[in-house]
């Protein structure tokens, strides 16, 4: 199941950096796309950056019934914002609507090819990874911060060479 966390990651980021280059973050020096996998990144979630994506990996399965077994686990892509700051965060409702929409397009379609990301350079495998069909949660106030979570339950064969 990692190629195809690994696949869906890089995925988002390369869709993110495609659609709105300037929604970054900076991460112990490095500034990159703002999607981060949590389980490899942060030791306190809640110290993560606002405007950023966090995608957290639970609820692994396998299923044996395939001629190749399928894998799946459940996404949760959680996210925040207080507005900006010249706007003295009155714009929350639209940034966060700014990035609803940004998550929508990262996640269409729901398929890519899988690739092996432990290597120099991504190595092609031979099946897709593809994702069910998100389900959005209601909004969240918390101290002034709007909150949304995205969940869709991810997919891939695993191969021999897995």
């Amino acid at each position: 199941m990692q190629n195809a966390k690994d696949t869906f990651y890089m995925l988002l980021r390369s869709r993110l950096a495609a659609l709105n280059p300037e929604r970054t973050t900076l991460i112990r020096g490095a500034l990159r796309p703002a999607v981060l996998v949590v389980e490899n990144e942060l030791d306190d979630v809640a110290s993560a950056p606002s405007d950023t994506f966090l995608l957290h990996w639970t609820q692994y399965a396998v299923d044996l019934t395939e001629p190749l077994p399928l894998l799946s686990a459940a996404c949760v892509i959680r996210y925040r914002t207080s507005g900006t700051a010249e706007l003295d965060s009155m714009d929350r409702g639209r940034v966060l609507t700014a990035l609803d929409s940004e998550v929508n397009y990262m996640l269409q379609p729901g398929r890519a090819p899988k690739q092996d990301y432990t290597g120099q350079a991504p190595m092609a495998q031979q099946t897709n990874v593809f994702w069910s069909t998100p389900e959005w949660s209601a909004t969240e106030l918390n101290d002034g911060t709007l909150a949304r979570s995205v969940t869709m339950t991810v997919f891939s064969l695993r191969e021999a060479s897995e």
